[in-house]
């Protein structure tokens, strides 16, 4: 049995509204591979009869590989926000890595993986359908997970220090909010910005700068669908901005519309 995980939904925006439209539920995974996977998830819908949905996520630093019928792959960290058209019935489970925790499978520099897709033969030189079809098959999500555990299990790489460090660094990324810059990181672990740039990029696929304003963001996004921002200036300085304008123009570039329009779309009250 799995443990059913509680985690933050930072990341899925307009949660009020997404969780009415499919449900979310994660678990943990077994402890020989949880230095390669952080969760695996399951979303589960039945939108028969309904218009279809679109879900905007803005993407965590991880590698997912998603178990979907006929459209298993592996995705790479997008750069601006995800879009997610979602409709009739259907479930799907995911496969969310730690930070680092693909390469071990993939070894190539993870940046080769950001900003696309990869079909699971691609990954892993062999066909999925069997596989998926067992997975999506269960009504047990915990089978789900198992079937899914076993395939990882035959084919557990060796050990990686690297990516052990990198998560060391991505949750302090994640949990201090004083670090905004990425001399904060270097001196805080006591590596070269030049060295955690190539850590970064071969292991995680994405700067340690982007890594920061991402989970800034991450922030700023959960603060306003909770009504909490009434300081516009003062959220910039918390967040790590100069000033307000650069704050707005992330967001805006990221999210694809401005804090302010953001709060209208959702319907908050601030």
């Amino acid at each position: 049995m799995h443990t059913t995980v509680e985690a933050s939904g930072k990341g899925i925006l307009n949660q009020q509204e997404s969780m009415r439209k499919f449900s979310l539920t994660r678990h943990s995974p077994s402890p020989d591979l949880d230095w390669l996977i952080k969760r695996f998830w399951v979303v589960k819908w039945d939108l028969r009869g309904q218009q279809p949905f679109e879900q905007v996520v803005l993407s965590h630093p991880n590698v997912n590989m998603v178990f979907e019928k006929d459209l298993t792959r592996i995705y790479g960290i997008t750069k601006t926000s995800d879009i997610r058209i979602i409709k009739n019935a259907g479930q799907v489970l995911g496969v969310k890595f730690k930070p680092g925790g693909f390469y071990p499978f993939w070894k190539k520099d993870i940046s080769g993986l950001t900003g696309r897709s990869v079909s699971f033969r691609e990954a892993f030189g062999e066909d999925v359908g069997a596989l998926e079809a067992d997975i999506l098959a269960q009504e047990d999500e915990n089978k789900m997970v198992e079937l899914a555990e076993r395939f990882f299990r035959e084919r557990l790489p060796e050990r990686d220090e690297n990516v052990e460090e990198v998560n060391r660094i991505v949750v302090a990324i994640e949990r201090d909010r004083d670090i905004t810059k990425v001399d904060d990181l270097a001196s805080r672990f006591g590596i070269n910005k030049r060295t955690l740039q190539r850590l970064f990029g071969r292991y995680v696929g994405i700067s340690p700068k982007w890594v920061i304003q991402r989970y800034r963001l991450h922030e700023a996004a959960e603060k306003l669908e909770r009504g909490e921002v009434s300081d516009w200036p003062q959220l910039s300085l918390d967040l790590g901005y100069y000033d307000q304008a650069h704050f707005i123009k992330d967001f805006k570039a990221i999210i694809g519309r401005s804090p302010e329009d953001y709060i209208r779309r959702i319907g908050v009250q601030t």
